[in-house]
């Protein structure tokens, strides 16, 4: 690791837990290529000395990485970073790593083809099971990004309610589960897309009509309105991912 004395100031920044600080510094430079599959991480004095940071703290954010499938520890031959197939791409914190410098485009590709398989599914079901508070949420989800936009946190959070409540609404436990990976994708992206100027269009008519359709119980119209919404997203991620002339 190159840049030891400024890890170290961000790693004793407020707020943050050391072991969680170190983690996420380290899954930083695993989802940005900084360290490779099959690298072999700082050892445990190393790291600690030059950091100023406790070994216990080191290992402390070595197991929390090993458990999202980052890393390998191994006694002699050390923390070795492990192949992309072993990561978990879903878990939220995986998610905010990956979007904390320039995303790898395979990663933004993989999840907007998760949601164009899961989403447009569980709008349908949502629309054939939802109840009428869970429909008054879904509205009021809806009325708070129109009156905050995507542009801001409150926008953003209200974005992730809203999709959360759609999976929810399916009355389908295995999908209710996908909620918190499907919500993270959502605000990552949706925050990505404005890093560098404005969102090129309003995404929340896109999202009105999911809601119109699943209010109107109508199962093909919310399937095919999540469809466009998803394919819409992913359309302005890719312009955000172009370099302006």
């Amino acid at each position: 690791m190159s840049d030891f004395p400024e890890a170290a100031r961000t790693l004793r920044g407020p707020g943050r837990r050391l072991h969680g600080s170190i983690a996420h510094r380290i899954g930083v430079a695993i989802l940005s290529g900084e360290h490779a599959p099959g690298d072999i991480l700082s050892g445990e004095v190393a790291f600690s000395e030059q950091l100023d940071v406790s070994r216990g703290a080191y290992r402390e954010a070595m197991q929390a990485l090993a458990a999202k499938g980052l890393v390998e520890s191994r006694p002699k031959t050390g923390t070795r970073v492990l192949p992309r197939h072993r990561w978990n791409l879903l878990d939220p914190a995986v998610l905010a790593w990956a979007f904390a410098g320039e995303p790898d485009p395979r990663l933004v590709r993989s999840l907007f083809e998760l949601r164009a398989v899961i989403e447009p599914a569980a709008a349908r079901m949502a629309a054939e099971r939802r109840s009428d508070e869970e429909l008054a949420q879904m509205k009021a989800a809806l009325d708070l990004m129109d009156r905050h936009t995507l542009a801001t946190d409150e926008g953003r959070a209200a974005d992730r309610d809203f999709h959360d409540l759609i999976l929810k609404a399916t009355q389908n436990d295995a999908l209710t589960t996908l909620s918190a990976s499907i919500g993270a994708a959502v605000n990552w992206t949706t925050e990505f897309k404005q890093r560098a100027r404005d969102l090129p269009r309003n995404p929340i008519p896109d999202h009105a009509r999911v809601y119109d359709a699943i209010a109107a119980q109508d199962g093909a119209a919310a399937e095919a309105a999540m469809r466009d919404l998803v394919t819409l997203a992913l359309d302005d991620t890719h312009s955000a991912m172009t370099p302006q002339p």
